[in-house]
């Protein structure tokens, strides 16, 4: 099917804001919401808005689950692991309703995008009041007012790639906010249902993610996180349009102490934006390159469009010009057709490159990618056996890359209070590295100055300067 592509217009947002108000009225909406997130940063973000929509219609968070009166996932469909756990905890919910026959049910995000999961919802989960795809979710006032008026389930999942400007947020963090720069993906990795579920890329106009970044700078905002698939490609559909590197560029100017980015892809990082992140006064030291796999003849099976060695010069370039940039990763073990072989080249390749952190995971298949109709699936328990390897030796190299920090000078936005001590804060270093320090309630939020003293686990330790 062929997806349609169209800027939410204005309108469209002043008629969603409509049933806001409608909902806001009604006397037998939900008192409560809560919503379960699963998947990566853009779900997350995805969540604030549900969360923003929702308290605009005056319905207030529970702080738990099993107590709100309506409650709402946002699935992630890019592992069976996810798909499986949050089906579990919808159908764990219909037990829950027995005691408060009230409660609505509602699942949205990439699950309900796949093929055939609306069907599938209509005849074996009828106890869902409402579910609707990543498209549709600026469409969720609209969908929520239908629910509430009817006793049948609410299931909308349409094909189209949409770009929703001006919807509400609540966002999680007071000192941290997401930027969406872009949706979708275009580069159709074989193992990889996002395009499917997210759509073809369309990135958002610059000036657009310029005056919300300003936006949350006044409102005090110390870090933001820009979003996307491939951010590494933003502006290529534009007409005329910025580069990733000229967007960060002009970003940096705002003045917001702290700016990250996710996710990248090899292929498309440039000498452009490596030599602004030389260059620049905000954008942290810390880059996400995913890498999949070291081995060249399994990146073309996964139709990722770089070699191993083109892959290891993007990093040589990075720590030539950002001395002491951290460098994380994911990885992918067991994928159709891999050899012993060729899992020892990925191994070879993770001890070259020496990350600060790597995110592993067994190949899941995924219904509807050409590496699901692939031969040579590989044996569990040997994916087991690799991704153990791999893991093993990622962190040993991991503590002695972390070294690197002891005795030097590092700023910390704290995130909360530590799990250990109520006399702790934890948080970010501009590396991305976790790190702990003294401190109270009252320095959450705040940007801290501290000397590593040392390291615990995954995490380093601090004093205040």
């Amino acid at each position: 099917m062929k997806r349609e592509e169209r800027v939410v217009q204005p309108e469209e947002m002043k008629r969603q804001e409509a049933f806001i108000e409608e909902i806001r009225e009604m006397p037998q909406k939900p008192k409560s919401y809560y919503v379960v997130t699963y998947g990566c940063q853009m779900n997350a973000h995805d969540s604030e808005k549900l969360a923003g929509m929702l308290q605009r219609m005056g319905i207030t968070e529970a702080e738990e689950r099993d107590k709100a009166d309506f409650v709402i996932f946002n699935t992630c469909c890019v592992r069976e692991n996810a798909e499986r756990r949050a089906l579990g905890n919808v159908t764990w919910l219909k037990e829950v309703r027995k005691n408060n026959p009230g409660l609505i049910i509602a699942v949205c995000g990439c699950m309900i995008q796949e093929p055939g999961m609306a069907e599938k919802i209509l005849k074996q989960y009828r106890f869902i009041n409402l579910a609707f795809g990543t498209a549709n979710l600026h469409c969720f006032p609209e969908l929520m007012y239908r629910t509430l008026n009817t006793d049948r389930s609410v299931v909308v999942v349409e094909d189209r790639d949409v770009i929703p400007e001006g919807l509400p947020i609540a966002r999680a963090r007071k000192e941290a906010a997401y930027i969406t720069i872009m949706y979708g993906c275009n580069n159709y990795c074989s193992y990889c249902i996002v395009p499917y579920v997210r759509g073809r890329e369309r990135s958002r106009q610059p000036e657009q993610i310029l005056r919300e970044a300003e936006g949350l700078r006044d409102s005090g905002v110390k870090e933001i996180m820009l979003l996307g698939q491939n951010v590494n490609s933003y502006g290529k559909d534009l007409e005329g349009g910025m580069s990733f590197a000229a967007l960060l560029k002009e970003l940096d100017g705002t003045g917001i102490p702290r700016i990250r980015f996710m996710t990248s892809h090899p292929k498309d990082l440039s000498d452009e934006l490596i030599d602004v992140m030389s260059g620049s006064r905000h954008i942290l030291p810390q880059f996400h390159l995913p890498v999949q796999s070291g081995s060249d003849r399994i990146l073309k099976m996964m139709n990722r469009h770089y070699t191993r060695d083109q892959y290891l010069d993007r990093v040589r370039k990075l720590r030539e010009a950002v001395p002491g940039i951290g460098l994380s990763t994911d990885i992918i073990v067991g994928f159709p057709g891999e050899t012993e072989e060729e899992f020892r080249e990925t191994m070879a390749l993770v001890e070259k490159v020496r990350y600060d952190s790597a995110f592993t995971f067994i190949y899941s298949p995924r219904v509807g990618t050409r590496a699901a109709e692939m031969e040579s699936q590989i044996a569990p328990e040997v994916a087991t056996r690799r991704i153990q390897e791999l893991i093993a030796l990622q962190e040993g190299l991991q503590q002695e890359t972390m070294k690197r920090f002891v005795g030097t000078e590092e700023e910390v936005l704290t995130e909360g209070l530590s799990r250990r001590s109520s006399e702790s804060v934890s948080g970010k270093g501009r590396h991305g590295i976790s790190i702990t320090i003294a401190g109270t309630v009252q320095d959450v939020g705040e940007i801290l100055r501290c000397r590593v003293t040392g390291l615990k686990n995954n995490t380093l330790v601090g004093e205040r300067i």
